[in-house]
């Protein structure tokens, strides 16, 4: 079977070697056979209960062989599957549901019963897919809730005809301003990224991936994508500390990692054993940049390993790669173009800049997504014609090709190397995640305890960015400047994940600084941070 749906990539693998095992967690095992059989009955299941075409399908668990099914089950259904990350708060989780319109949620007992306020704004919701048993309470009388054994027993009469163009998946991605926004990833964005990535990752049917990162990340969600493509194994894990990670390394004999540069940055500080150049191949990094430091540490202590540095696009799954015998001579390159893409440096007048020049990196071809769900002005800002002339684009074609448009300035050196510069929007990354200014400042206005904020990331050696916010007491607030700082810091703990926590909370009396047009000014509040040394007006978040 020729994979051009998503699911294909599983059924296909099954009809070549339906013994070999697909997923791995613990002492448990799931091989392409039954994997194939298990995502076939959760389609029918949600057929059954009235799942449309492009029907939406929250999934919020941790990692285990239900998301993976319940994933590629709504793709074969012909739905779009809403992976969530399981570190969110049900504030967070309730917002994508509702702005997803989800029709049905995948989740377990425990994590629905923390839902209760939130999911009542959610009208769309139908339907619950519970992973263990459900308390009477556990949802609201509107909601249908299902054991998981029960859908899959429904029986495998298909789903909705669907063709590799249609959506079918919805990534929520954090921008500079609002909440998260949803991005719309057809059948052919996920089944060419899996070709394209494990084409220059040389992935093999005998490769061993280890699911580090959250399958809400579309590289996390990459390593079932690229294994499914070759027939491989992934082994999911949900850890703790960085040790966990290099166990898990060891004891699986993985031979491909992929992670975030913070996640590295903590794992070169552990010795890892010479046996593990025995089986580990590859490993790679996406998300930012690796400093230098760590990537010379981790290449003494693997010196068998290749080295991948990465960068990619939420909105286009991936973009580039550096291929790890360019690392020695441009390890601050970000490379070139995947396979099946291309990768434009463009002025703002729409030229092609020339090697050396700065200019924006936008994207082209089978990898660029169906845009925002729900939002065209953001869409229309991000995904945009690509002018006349441009790349591969004839000036005869009569109909526009649509591209990305990253933000992200960069430059092309004169072999055609790619190398970062700067963001152009005040998206904070951090550990990894892309968090919201405005998300942050939303919740902290929603404590009640400020009068104004603004937040920003400030340069951090190992993370990327320090969450810092700068606030003013409400004039309903009580106490000196520790106790109210203190308390803040309590309501952030309780209302955002822990990658959203700032580590520096500022407050002061008065007014915060404003641009011309009224807007608080976070650019001047990011200098003025900067230029403080010893700050004791400060207080960091323990």
């Amino acid at each position: 079977m020729h994979a051009h749906l998503l699911h294909h990539l599983i059924f296909s693998a099954a009809a070549r070697t339906p013994q070999a095992i697909a997923l791995r967690m613990g002492n448990a095992e799931l091989d392409y056979q039954h994997l194939a059989a298990a995502v076939a009955a959760f389609g029918g299941g949600l057929h059954r209960l009235g799942l449309a075409r492009g029907d939406r399908v929250a999934v919020w668990l941790d990692k285990r062989f239900e998301t993976v099914i319940a994933c590629f089950g709504t793709a074969a259904a012909g739905g779009a599957f809403v992976p969530i990350n399981p570190v969110l708060k049900p504030a967070q989780v309730g917002h994508i549901l509702a702005d997803s319109g989800a029709h049905t949620l995948v989740t377990n007992p425990e994590r629905l019963s923390g839902l209760a306020g939130d999911i009542k704004t959610c009208p769309g919701l139908r339907h619950v897919a519970l992973i263990g048993d459900a308390p009477q309470d556990a949802a609201p009388r509107a909601l249908a809730l299902h054991a998981w054994n029960e859908i899959l027993a429904a029986g495998t009469d298909g789903g909705h005809r669907v063709i590799d163009a249609d959506m079918t998946a919805i990534l929520y991605t954090s921008g500079s301003t609002g909440r998260p926004k949803g991005v719309m990833l057809s059948h052919r964005n996920m089944v060419a990224g899996a070709q394209s990535v494990a084409h220059y990752l040389e992935n093999r049917a005998d490769d061993v991936l280890l699911a580090a990162l959250p399958l809400s990340f579309d590289a996390g969600f990459s390593q079932l994508t690229t294994a499914f493509a070759v027939g491989a194994r992934v082994v999911l894990l949900n850890y703790l500390l960085p040790r966990d990670v290099l166990k898990a390394v060891q004891r699986e004999r993985v031979t491909g990692l992929t992670a975030v540069p913070p996640l590295w940055i903590q794992l070169a500080q552990l010795t890892w054993p010479a046996a593990t150049g025995e089986h580990l191949r590859y490993f790679a990094s996406t998300g930012g940049r690796m400093p230098r430091t760590i990537l010379e540490r981790l290449r003494t202590q693997l010196p068998a390993a290749r080295p991948y540095l990465m960068y990619g696009l939420t909105e286009a799954f991936r973009a580039t790669y550096l291929p790890p015998e360019e690392i020695e001579r441009r390890p601050d390159s970000i490379g070139k173009a995947i396979p099946n893409a291309e990768v434009l440096v463009l002025r703002e007048d729409g030229g092609e800049c020339a090697p050396g020049e700065p200019g924006e990196l936008v994207q082209r071809g089978a990898l660029v997504g169906l845009g925002y769900w729900n939002d065209p002005e953001k869409t229309a800002e991000r995904y945009k014609p690509l002018p006349a002339s441009v790349g591969g684009r004839a000036a005869q074609a009569p109909l526009p090709e649509i591209a990305v448009f990253s933000g992200d300035t960069v430059r092309r050196d004169e072999d055609g190397f790619l190398y970062f510069i700067a963001r152009r929007d005040e998206t904070i990354k951090t550990s990894g995640y892309r968090v919201s200014p405005t998300e942050i400042e939303e919740i902290l206005y929603a404590t009640g305890l400020v009068g104004e904020c603004a937040a920003f990331g400030m340069p951090h050696e190992t993370l990327g960015h320090d969450i810092a916010v700068i606030v003013t007491p409400s004039s309903a607030n009580i106490g000196d400047d520790a106790t109210f700082v203190a308390t803040l810091a309590a309501q952030c703990r309780l209302r955002m994940p822990a990658y959203m926590v700032p580590a520096r909370i500022e407050s002061r009396s008065g007014t915060l600084p404003r641009t011309p047009n009224g807007k608080i000014d976070r650019k001047a509040l990011f200098v003025e941070m900067w230029k403080m040394d010893g700050r004791d007006a400060a207080v960091r978040v323990k």
